[in-house]
């Protein structure tokens, strides 16, 4: 549907469903600008939650025959 096709459409709308129109369109600006906004990443905010074994670093027993 072209911008004219949807004007000449809205107009031919009695009055009380313009106003209704006109209310939805409203909505649907105000859903456009209300977008949750993402909270900025903190540094360091897992820092000490996650342990890793002392051997991490140890050569797999499964790869002993490739060293």
């Amino acid at each position: 549907m072209t911008n004219t096709t949807l004007k000449l459409e809205i107009n031919s709308l009695p009055k009380e469903l313009r106003a209704e129109v006109a209310n939805f369109v409203e909505f649907l600006k105000n859903k456009s600008k209300s977008k949750p906004k993402l909270k900025a990443r903190e540094f360091g905010f897992a820092k000490g939650k996650i342990i890793l074994s002392p051997d991490f670093d140890e050569p797999l027993d499964e790869f002993k025959d490739y060293i």
